[in-house]
């Protein structure tokens, strides 16, 4: 796929995101969450279906392979692993196969809310932010993870895989979370863990969170845990995006 095709898509997205912000929305702010690593620790169950799906495959994955895979499409994980001109067929059938053995581990083995998660996302809900999730799993998934923790009702739009025709690092997801939520980019702070995550952030152009244990990121913000945020992060950054005074 193209680069001009992208770029196409890309500046659609951002035209509708500014579009579906129409009227006086200097007060209203959003956060748009990842939800993978970021609200839930679900990488074990990603990690296990991924390697034994893998090996059903004749390939055996290392764990350095699904580490950079973080924060992508499906599509283009397995196009890393698997050659660029893998037939779609195969990438439909092995995808499926990971994301049904994924599934029934989640259910099994139960999800946890990561640290912080569950109370940023209340407190932000009761002082009138906006909240999408915008991810890069499968509907199926994402549905599965928010019953499961119990938040479905404290967000105002889930974006999935199917919602977007290109993944991240490609903004289209978080544009069109914008657009959902009827708000321009620069009132958009982004919660994510994974760098193909901030990169799309800033190419939207919204202010990034950064939450990672493991690996620094090259984020607006950075913190190891959701619980390190300072009280006033999210003003902050919405603040400093549209030009204003941002302490450091």
């Amino acid at each position: 796929m193209s680069d001009r095709n992208g770029a196409g898509r890309s500046a659609r997205g951002m035209e509708v995101a500014r579009r579906g912000a129409g009227g006086p929305a200097d007060s209203k702010k959003a956060v748009l969450w990842d939800l993978d690593g970021t609200l839930v620790d679900s990488g074990d169950y990603h990690w296990r279906a991924w390697r034994e799906t893998m090996r059903g495959e004749g390939v055996e994955l290392t764990y350095q392979q699904f580490l950079d895979s973080f924060g992508q499409r499906n599509d283009r994980i397995l196009g890393a692993w698997l050659g660029a001109d893998v037939d779609p067929e195969r990438v439909r059938r092995i995808g499926e196969a990971k994301e049904a053995m994924y599934r029934a581990l989640a259910r099994r083995e139960g999800l946890v809310v990561l640290p912080g998660a569950r109370k940023w996302v209340s407190r932000l809900r009761r002082d009138g932010w906006r909240q999408a999730i915008a991810s890069s799993a499968p509907r199926e998934n994402v549905q599965v993870m928010l019953e499961t923790v119990g938040i479905r009702d404290l967000v105002d739009a889930v974006i999935s895989a199917e919602d977007v025709s290109t993944g991240k690092p490609d903004p289209e997801v978080f544009l069109v979370a914008a657009g959902r939520l009827g708000l321009p980019p620069e009132r958009c702070v982004v919660v994510e863990d994974a760098a193909a995550g901030i990169e799309a952030a800033g190419r939207a152009g919204m202010r990034s969170i950064g939450v990672s244990a493991t690996t620094p990121l090259a984020a607006d913000l950075f913190v190891r845990s959701l619980v390190d945020l300072p009280a006033d992060a999210f003003d902050r950054l919405v603040t400093s995006a549209e030009g204003g005074p941002s302490s450091s």
